[in-house]
């Protein structure tokens, strides 16, 4: 069945047009990631499908009756001055509603007018059944506990829920609003990027409640493993165009390079074809104006007519126009960073306990832990942003490093695009136009506050600042959140070519692969080295545990 259908859709916003006769159904039982470039639209066809855009006239947006639909923006909007669990109970809204009417009916049971009428205590009596059934069936009392367990098995360490949502990070923020539609429990779900901020635990945790979802599900997502593991479908959206896949991201890639290499050659055929024919018609003109020929001037148009009706294969473009990156680095010392007997601690909280470590020159590493267990305080010791309790953090002497924060606090949202670049890399505005423009930004957006841009456009300004900081020393703090797929590979391929060494906490099990030799794992303030990806450290973390 057809849970929702989007027919002949056209959406302009401002001047621009953002697709063009869109037509996009989603069935009942679909698991769908929804991929493409930064800027081709998918969060905006969410927006449509909730009625936040309207489509131009022409289009049409149906639902099936009775069909419920729950939306996860990048950025969701809750109250600032609710708790964090507060706002997660709230998510079922439906339970409230259940128990306000049980105690409305209980209380009815005293009132002599229903107790000494049989008919009026029996229905009341009826009544309260249903509710409790209905009450209980939602997890009932036990419902604030499987709320907080929702909030653990996601990630939010214990104990922030209960702060207001105003001291909470954007990525506890994104958990919370992630709860809140888990428990609604709506017949089909609406996640923009949910897997942003989980940590490997709470990414396992959504990959198997998307699995058992029992209604439909549209996720955008740029985790290529995360696609890999949970969708049924992939569904493109580039140049404007909609196209649906059967199957996960892996058997996508592998059928997209097939039939553009098939696309590619019947064009390549047809263009040979076109030219013959081209020839044939420019020398039956010549004989017919040579010879005063009729019957030549016929056949010029009868094959110029059979030309202009010939339907046409589109040439299909091979490689899009990517981010171009380039980490160029040098040597530097062969000990790149050391950690003696590290720890650190905040308050009663023990983060870091005498940890020891030591990264090479060129050697890339992982670092990864539970979300809240100090992976980007070990970041921020190295930058010397903060110093430790006990123990020494040794930086080499001709190391140079550069970091990329999580949530890009490094960025000046007041600022423009322009001149935060014209300022850290001390250049002209003509040479910052230029340089902007390898990292996809218009001329345009580099007028923009920082703050107006997406998250994307907002990653890749922060590795043009990396690129500029001309450091030997990455630290990244979840380079790949935000990024489309085309722009993260682009990031590993420039790492795998980067003369220096890397630092990078990262959940993008995808990426991990690719890039890292050493797995850091950080938990309970205790540190311990593992080779190889993230491949290997699971597969010897099974090991052990079988």
């Amino acid at each position: 069945m057809i849970s929702i259908n989007l027919n002949n859709i056209t959406l302009i916003l401002g001047a621009r047009q953002i697709f063009s006769g869109l037509n996009f159904e989603i069935q009942q039982d679909q698991k769908i990631g929804l991929i493409g470039p930064n800027g081709a639209g998918k969060s905006s066809l969410f927006k449509l499908i909730m009625g936040e855009f309207n489509p131009e006239k022409g289009g049409a947006i149906t639902r099936a009756r009775g069909v419920s639909v729950g939306y996860l923006s990048q950025e969701p909007q809750l109250d600032p001055d609710q708790t964090g669990f507060a706002a997660a109970l709230a998510g079922n809204e439906r339970i409230a509603v259940i128990k306000a009417e049980l105690e409305s009916v209980e209380a009815s049971l005293g009132d002599e007018s229903v107790y000494s009428n049989e008919k009026k205590l029996s229905r009341a009596l009826e009544r309260q059944q249903q509710l409790l059934d209905d009450y209980q069936s939602l997890g009932g009392d036990q419902y604030p506990e499987r709320v907080r367990g929702l909030l653990r098995g996601l990630g939010l360490v214990s104990g922030e829920e209960d702060k207001l949502m105003r001291f909470l990070s954007g990525g506890q923020k994104k958990l919370i609003g992630l709860a809140r539609l888990l428990l609604s429990k709506p017949d089909v779900l609406l996640l923009d990027e949910p897997d942003n901020h989980l940590d490997l635990a709470g990414k396992a945790y959504l990959e198997k409640f998307i699995q058992n979802y029992p209604g439909a599900v549209v996720i955008i997502s740029h985790d290529r493993y995360l696609l890999d593991s949970v969708v049924t479908h992939i569904t493109e959206l580039e140049d404007g165009k909609l196209e649906t896949f059967e199957g996960d991201y892996s058997s996508f890639i592998i059928d997209k390079q097939t039939r553009m290499a098939r696309q590619n050659e019947l064009f390549n055929v047809q263009q040979r074809q076109i030219s013959r024919i081209e020839t044939a018609i420019k020398r039956y003109a010549l004989w017919a104006k040579t010879y005063d020929s009729e019957k030549f001037a016929k056949r010029a148009k009868a094959i110029q007519n059979r030309l202009d009706h010939m339907e046409r294969v589109e040439k299909p473009l091979m490689e899009r126009r990517r981010m171009e990156l380039k980490l160029s680095g040098w040597r530097g010392s062969q000990k790149v960073l050391e950690y003696k007997k590290v720890s650190k601690a905040f308050d009663q909280r023990q983060v870091l306990k005498e940890v020891n470590f030591v990264l090479h020159h060129g050697e890339r590493v992982g670092l990864i832990g539970p979300n809240g267990t100090g992976k980007s305080v070990l970041l921020r010791l190295a930058l010397g942003a903060m110093q430790p309790d006990a123990g020494d953090v040794i930086l080499g002497p001709s190391i140079s490093a550069g970091y990329y924060a999580q949530e890009h606090e490094t960025l000046n949202p007041e600022q423009s695009v322009l001149d935060t670049v014209r300022m850290a890399g001390n250049m002209s505005e003509s040479n910052a136009v230029s340089l902007l423009g390898r990292y996809l930004f218009s001329y345009k957006q580099t007028t923009q506050k920082v703050k107006e841009l997406s998250g994307g456009e907002r990653s890749r300004l922060q590795l043009a600042l990396v690129v500029l900081s001309k450091a030997n020393f990455l630290l990244l703090d979840e380079p790949t959140n935000n990024l489309d797929i085309a722009s993260a590979e682009v990031l590993e391929d420039a790492l795998s070519d980067f003369e220096g060494t890397a630092l990078i906490i990262s959940h993008d099990r995808y990426f991990l692969d690719q890039v890292v030799d050493r797995i850091l794992t950080l938990e309970d303030g205790k540190m311990h080295s593992h080779p190889g990806g993230y491949s290997d450290w699971l597969q010897g973390e099974r090991m052990g545990q079988g």
